[in-house]
């Protein structure tokens, strides 16, 4: 089961933390992995790549192994770039979701506040 938890700070996304893997099929044909790796990792790239985060103030973590994946934004971004990312984050969001009704007992999304 992939473990998804999406963390707020009142009124925006400020990051993510994807654990676990899918076994919906055998390792390199298991296309919800896949889907969320896809998801997750563009999203981190669009961070750094769309919104303009300096990539070595973000804080992320990775383990391809495990299925780990944590991104947190860095704090006092300019307003600009929290609106920006906040349309990347809720994409992301989105797209966990759409998986998700297609893939329940495979992928759960877990709102917490920060």
């Amino acid at each position: 089961m992939i473990n998804i938890q999406i963390f707020r700070d009142k009124d925006y996304i400020i990051g993510f933390k994807i654990e676990g893997h899918a076994n919906y099929a055998a390792f390199g044909k298991d296309i919800v992995c896949a889907a969320i790796s896809v998801l997750s990792q563009t999203s981190l790239m669009a961070l750094v790549e769309v919104c303009g985060i300096d990539e070595s103030k973000l804080k992320y973590k990775i383990d391809d192994e495990t299925g780990f994946l944590e991104v947190n934004l860095p704090r006092n971004l300019n307003i600009n770039v929290i609106e920006k990312s906040q349309i990347v984050l809720k994409t992301f969001e989105l797209g966990v979701k759409s998986i998700i009704e297609s893939y329940p007992d495979n992928v759960t999304l877990v709102n917490g506040e920060v």
